[in-house]
């Protein structure tokens, strides 16, 4: 009887031990069993990932026109994908160079390195862009000024984390109006990254880093006529007097096109383009999106991406936007008029994407490289504290300071990216310390107007911050290419015309930007818990189970993964 009684209680403990496994089997969701083999896979890739980043999407343009948008774009993203809600940048400064490259690798400029789109080399002694290479040449145009690489980019991004993973085999495209745009995202290893050279040629392009000759399909497209069809009016998409999320079409905040004299609707780009640098209008306009949306199908079409189990990566770059926001400012009919555009560009790329690669075989993520400030103009004109900072009386108050302390005129190299750079040279020369001269400026620069905080650069080289501006700054700051001091500017102070909007600060109208993921692997929902853009790669290297980019320092947002 005992016998029987111990098989009893030992054939339930080993039933409950077996549920207590296969719960805990299930509860990791990432993993799938077979219901008819019993085998498990944690390999569930899609076929083809798309990063769209929409070049100075502030989040509310999310909210401000989510009732004019249609269902098929950002509605239908939101609908059924994931929306975090609360998602920032985590450094300073807000570019679209460091922008595109953190989105991609997952950290800051602290590791990656692209701490803006230009900034002074102190080792070469002059100002270098973020994607220029003097050793290659353009591809499909002979401008001197088409020669670019992502060569400044220190670490990798998830694109070449997947092409590594793939045997080189999974393929990586990058898109963009802007070279940046196209060349950062797509990383080291990508097949190829094209951007649109306007002026008087109207053609995607690319570099030798990426091949000696336009594939087919590209020069097809740039023969086509395509940009030229972009060449026309540019009127509301619906009646103006419906565009209620926005300000008076004729105001005195925005800035407009050469040989027009008010900047209102319509535009007659026809017209204006020969004074507005050719075929660089459409830049401006919404149509800048349209063709990058027409390229990005071609592209989709022609690379034949998505066509196999392998996992391929398009990334694309809506930058008129950006163009559009610092022509005419946060509040315009303008900006309104592009992102309702917008919405219908992004509903034909989805639709490309259900008919060619399947609906429910691909992942898109969609988030913006920084946002934009109101005009400050306009919003002193509500008695909001903003402002401009005037760079020229700067400067002749610091070499006022400069002279009468230290007795010399020649001990700052360069001012840009509201950083100081010092002649080390000369200050050797003179027996002068690096560190009385950050003490001295500390002290000196906090009295001037506009100039809200300052640090010296050994401020984080010896501290560590883990909240505030001093930690967005500190996670900008790259030891190598960052200057001496770093200034922080009044919030809503810009240093630009007195129309349009900019960007660069740590303020919450320059961090806070959209994130929404959508597609396979991907829950429905919505957090209003706060992420950071670089969290992104490798939340969308844990969902093809590819190895983190190699300076990541982001965190997987586990909630979005299904």
């Amino acid at each position: 009887m005992k016998t029987l009684q111990n098989k009893t209680k030992m054939r339930f403990q080993l039933s409950l031990l077996f549920a207590l496994l296969l719960f805990n089997c299930k509860a990791q969701n990432n993993i799938i069993t077979s219901k008819d083999t019993g085998k498990v896979s944690i390999n569930t890739q899609p076929k083809l990932v798309i990063g769209i980043v929409v070049d100075q999407m502030r989040y509310d343009y999310l909210t401000r026109f989510y009732d004019k948008y249609g269902d098929g774009g950002f509605k239908r993203m939101v609908n059924e994908g994931f929306n975090c809600k609360n998602n920032h940048y985590n450094y300073v400064p807000t570019y679209t160079g460091p922008g595109h490259a953190s989105i991609y690798t997952g950290t800051t400029p602290k590791y990656h390195g692209i701490i803006a789109n230009n900034w002074y080399d102190k080792f070469i002694k002059e100002m270098v862009y973020c994607a220029e290479d003097s050793n290659v040449l353009a591809v499909g145009s002979e401008s001197e000024l088409e020669r670019m690489s992502p060569h400044r980019m220190k670490t990798t991004t998830f694109s070449d984390e997947n092409r590594l993973f793939t045997q080189m085999k999974g393929k990586t495209i990058g898109i963009s109006i802007k070279d940046r745009g196209a060349i950062l995202p797509a990383g080291h290893s990508a097949n190829a990254a094209y951007w649109f050279r306007g002026k008087n040629e109207g053609n995607f392009i690319t570099s030798t880093y990426y091949m000696k000759n336009l594939p087919k399909w590209v020069s097809d497209f740039n023969t086509s006529n395509v940009s030229e069809s972009y060449l026309k009016e540019w009127n509301t998409l619906y009646d103006i007097n419906t565009y209620t999320e926005s300000g008076n079409d004729l105001n005195a905040y925005e800035g407009g096109f050469k040989g027009k004299d008010q900047a209102v609707f319509p535009y007659d780009l026809a017209k204006l383009k020969d004074q507005n640098a050719g075929f660089d209008i459409i830049k401006g306009t919404p149509y800048g999106n349209s063709i990058v949306a027409d390229f990005a199908i071609a592209a989709i079409e022609g690379e034949q991406l998505g066509q196999d189990t392998i996992t391929d990566v398009l990334t694309v770059s809506f930058s008129s936007t950006d163009y559009v926001g610092h022509n005419f400012g946060v509040n315009s009919k303008e900006i309104e008029d592009t992102y309702l555009r917008l919405d219908k560009d992004i509903q034909r790329l989805l639709n490309t994407l259900d008919s060619k690669v399947g609906a429910g075989e691909y992942t898109v993520f969609l988030t913006s490289d920084h946002g934009a400030v109101e005009v400050p103009s306009y919003l002193q004109s509500h008695n909001i504290p903003a402002g401009y900072f005037d760079k020229d009386a700067f400067k002749k108050q610091l070499d006022s300071f400069m002279a009468e302390r230290f007795k010399a005129s020649d001990l700052i190299e360069n001012i840009s990216n509201n950083q100081l750079f010092f002649n080390k040279k000369r200050l050797k020369a003179l027996n002068i310390s690096i560190e009385e001269v950050q003490d001295a400026l500390v002290q000196e620069l906090i009295n001037y107007k506009n100039i809200d905080k300052v640090y010296a650069s050994k401020t984080f080289q010896t501290a560590s911050f883990g909240s505030g501006v001093e930690a967005l700054l500190q996670n900008g700051y790259n030891q190598k290419r960052s200057g001496d001091i770093i200034m922080v500017k009044d919030p809503a102070v810009i240093s630009y015309s007195k129309t349009g909007s900019t960007h660069g600060s740590g303020l919450n109208y320059d961090t806070h930007v959209p994130l929404l993921f959508f597609g396979k692997g991907i829950k429905k929902g919505s957090t209003q818990v706060k992420t950071e853009i670089i969290d992104i790669a490798p939340t969308i290297s844990a969902l093809l189970g590819i190895s983190f980019p190699n300076g990541a320092t982001g965190d997987v947002l586990e909630f979005v993964v299904d």
